[in-house]
């Protein structure tokens, strides 16, 4: 077995936390480095319901994407923000989050999802480096690129805007990365998949000839987890890496 300050070592060989961003607070959150992990849980989320999948697989380590603690808590009681870091702590389960260090870094969160939507890294989107350009061997209608994402991602839908171009050189960023549309057409990219963009990111591209695609937050960064389960399992061979069978995509459709 491995201790949890050796699983986060070798997360920090992936994803080093100087690569983070200011306002972020990714890293080693919950828990006592000693710790040996007989089994770990991974989650883009630590929900509630992951935490009592945790508890019933026999879990004693939660490697998220998203940050636990993101401000300062005043208070650690039930019913009230400090109550998933309560539940860990009264549990002895350790939290380990790395976020936009893993978005950042080479085979995180961007890389993952363009080679998953048919292209290789060509250059960063954006100076942060929190994006992915690339190219795909084969020009696609839009129709075809948007069926794609909605079953590679897993989604129950997209929201988009049809920019009048076929698809060939493409933009990501996982998550909210509705802002960085015409750093994606200055790199001279025809589509730009992201999430969690406004009504004017949509109104823009459309007037300037990109297909924008807003593909959910869960599903254009979730695909990174079972990858980074399978780089810890051979990494750590004596423990048992399981990702989350209870987190699915927030949102719905009607």
């Amino acid at each position: 077995m491995a201790t949890v300050q050796e699983i986060f070592n070798k997360l920090c060989e992936y994803a080093p936390l100087e690569l983070q961003m200011g306002f972020d607070n990714s890293g080693f959150l919950i828990g006592r480095g000693e710790r040996l992990v007989e089994r770990a849980l991974l989650s883009l989320d630590i929900t509630l319901p992951v935490i009592r999948e945790a508890e019933t697989m026999g879990a004693n380590l939660i490697i998220s994407h998203h940050p636990l603690i993101f401000r300062a808590l005043k208070e650690l009681r039930p019913n009230g923000p400090g109550e998933k870091t309560l539940l860990l702590a009264e549990k002895g389960i350790s939290a380990i989050c790395m976020h936009t260090n893993l978005d950042i870094a080479k085979d995180g969160v961007n890389d993952v999802l363009i080679r998953l939507l048919g292209a290789e890294t060509e250059e960063a989107l954006d100076a942060d480096g929190c994006g992915r350009v690339g190219t795909l061997p084969e020009e696609m209608p839009l129709s075809a690129f948007l069926a794609r994402c909605k079953d590679l991602l897993q989604a129950k839908g997209l929201r988009y805007v049809d920019g009048g171009r076929p698809v060939r050189r493409i933009a990501v960023m996982g998550g909210s990365g509705g802002d960085a549309f015409s750093e994606a057409l200055e790199k001279g990219c025809d589509t730009y998949v992201t999430s969690d963009v406004k009504y004017h990111s949509f109104l823009d591209a459309a007037e300037l000839g990109l297909n924008l695609i807003d593909a959910d937050h869960f599903c254009t960064e979730n695909p990174v987890i079972p990858v980074l389960a399978n780089r810890l399992s051979a990494a750590f061979p004596d423990v048992e890496f399981a990702v989350s069978e209870v987190h699915h995509q927030v949102i719905s459709f009607f």
